[in-house]
């Protein structure tokens, strides 16, 4: 951002005193709901005012790439919603000059049926472009996703990563003047991130600004010019990326210490020779309309009981195709796969849920689907709500959740219910700071009960802080199959990132697990 006082620059975006509010039965405005309705015992309730945002003050300014943290619930998507026209504001005034071109969830408005390339077209003529405009722009959309022939084949063959991907180029390449990035990023891997990094810097030099709605603080604080901290619907501070996020990581509470850590060192201790999850030459193609196309291919590997498995990789890598071979939605078109155990999975955030049913009905649902009887359902409900921390909120629809509370519902439910064999395939990428810790240290929890736990996650920290092994997969198959941090930083180095910057990182960290030891041994 060029330097200008706040004087000298333009404001794109004033906001005065902005609030919102929904009401207890609010949720009744549509056919579904009504009809949903119509089969749950009517009560009568007072209309209570619920408030997700109030007096929200603050400008946006021409040329800045602004951030909005917060946690889960906190108010940062509907806020997004108010900037973009979507949602109208109950009190307080909005002003944004410019048009606003919105990228809301990975892959919001795409059409599963259709090819990316009739997509890119949907896309953008729903924001309002010019076919001509659209075909103009078409070859650089095209490289920019960097999904090679997956272009021509419909979206239902996409990872969430490709959709991110091919969401992101598609709302930057279409001449925006503002554009709002809400969670839009959180599945593309390290190397796309960089690329969208770089290519927001580029836009905010023709565009007016750009928003950036996130849970990654290293991701926002690298990027951003100003950040905006919004808790309970208010905004706590907004200002330098680095002191706001001191600030937030400040209110996040401490990690219970446990007498079972999850450093590496500890955690193999507990590895048994039991072998959970066997893949012999486990293959899978998939028919498109250019031929034959092998997402996985050549896997061999075993999981044995009590290990944590981090599978990194980038976008289109069989990462998704994997999990769901694992959890039978697919079979291998050849090899062998032998599971020892029930699996429970939650195949992205909120998958499953039905976003006309409230939370509590869809803990019910849910659960259900994975074959847990009722009764037990009920006995665990206090225990998933106040684990997922959505409080009053249970009682009301999906579709008023948050990515971030359907995200922590899911985990909640699926964790809560202990599974042998528990797969999550970036079920947490929308989680903040406080929740993912709270996760890591059920999934620490789980595996005195739980026979392996399976982790699909562009989070490097996250893998290395959780997982005792890493898998990095490739095109299908299997680049690299070691602990966690060896196979982190394989990936890292493949990225760009120096072998000798790689090495201190572990060389630091196995110093430090040394000197816990030697305390350890000193007690």
């Amino acid at each position: 951002m060029q330097e200008q006082t706040k004087d000298q620059r333009e404001e794109i975006i004033k906001s005065k005193d902005i609030g919102v509010y929904f009401d207890n039965q609010s949720y009744k405005d549509d056919i579904k709901s009504r009809v949903f309705s119509m089969f749950k015992k009517k009560e009568k309730k007072e209309k209570e005012k619920i408030w997700p945002l109030k007096d929200i003050d603050f400008t946006g300014y021409q040329g800045e790439i602004l951030g909005i943290i917060g946690s889960n619930g906190a108010g940062k998507t509907t806020l997004s919603k108010i900037i973009a026209g979507i949602l109208a504001q109950d009190k307080g005034t909005m002003h944004v000059n410019g048009k606003v071109t919105a990228l809301f969830s990975f892959g919001m408005g795409f059409n599963k049926e259709l090819t990316g390339l009739e997509n890119i077209y949907l896309n953008g003529m729903m924001l309002g472009i010019d076919k001509s405009v659209i075909d103009r722009y078409m070859a650089d959309i095209e490289e920019f996703a960097d999904i090679g022939a997956f272009i021509n084949q419909p979206m239902k063959y996409y990872s969430s990563g490709m959709r991110a991907r091919l969401g992101f180029s598609v709302a930057a390449h279409l001449e925006p003047e503002v554009l709002i990035l809400d969670e839009a990023l959180n599945t593309g891997d390290a190397r796309f991130s960089r690329k969208a990094a770089q290519k927001m810097k580029e836009l905010v030099k023709h565009a007016k600004m750009v928003i950036i709605v996130t849970h990654s603080l290293r991701y926002a604080e690298r990027n951003c010019d100003r950040l905006m901290w919004i808790h309970n619907g208010v905004v706590r501070e907004i200002g330098d990326p680095k002191e706001v996020v001191a600030s937030y990581r400040a209110t996040v509470p401490a990690p219970v210490r446990r007498k079972r850590s999850l450093n590496l060192k500890k955690t193999e201790a507990d590895v048994r020779d039991k072998t959970i999850v066997r893949a012999k030459n486990v293959g899978l193609s998939f028919e498109l309309n250019t031929g034959e196309f092998w997402a996985l291919r050549n896997l061999d590997f075993e999981i044995k009981e009590g290990e944590v498995v981090g599978i990194i990789g980038h976008n289109g890598a069989g990462k998704s195709t994997l999990c769901k071979v694992l959890t039978n939605i697919l079979k291998p078109d050849e090899g062998d796969i032998e599971i020892n155990g029930e699996t429970s999975s939650l195949l992205g955030y909120g998958t499953g849920f039905n976003a006309q049913l409230t939370g509590r009905d869809n803990v019910f649902l849910n659960a259900m689907l994975l074959g847990i009887p009722r009764k037990r359902i009920q006995d665990k409900f206090d225990e998933i709500v106040e684990f997922s921390g959505i409080g009053k909120a249970i009682d009301k629809p999906v579709k008023q959740y948050s990515a971030g509370m359907k995200s922590r519902l899911g985990f909640s439910i699926a964790a809560t219910l202990k599974p042998d064999i528990f797969i999550v395939d970036e079920a947490l990428s929308t989680g903040d700071i406080a929740f993912q810790q709270k996760a890591s240290e059920r999934i620490q929890e789980m595996m005195s009960h739980a026979k392996a736990v399976i982790i699909v996650s562009h989070s490097m920290n996250f893998v290395e802080k959780v997982c005792t092994r890493g898998i990095w997969m490739e095109r299908g198959q299997i680049r690299f199959d070691g602990t966690a941090e060896e196979a982190v930083a394989a990936y890292r180095e493949s990225l760009g990132v120096g072998k000798e910057t790689n090495k201190k990182v572990v060389v630091r960290r196995n110093k430090k697990r040394k000197q816990r030891q030697q305390t350890n041994a000193n007690k």
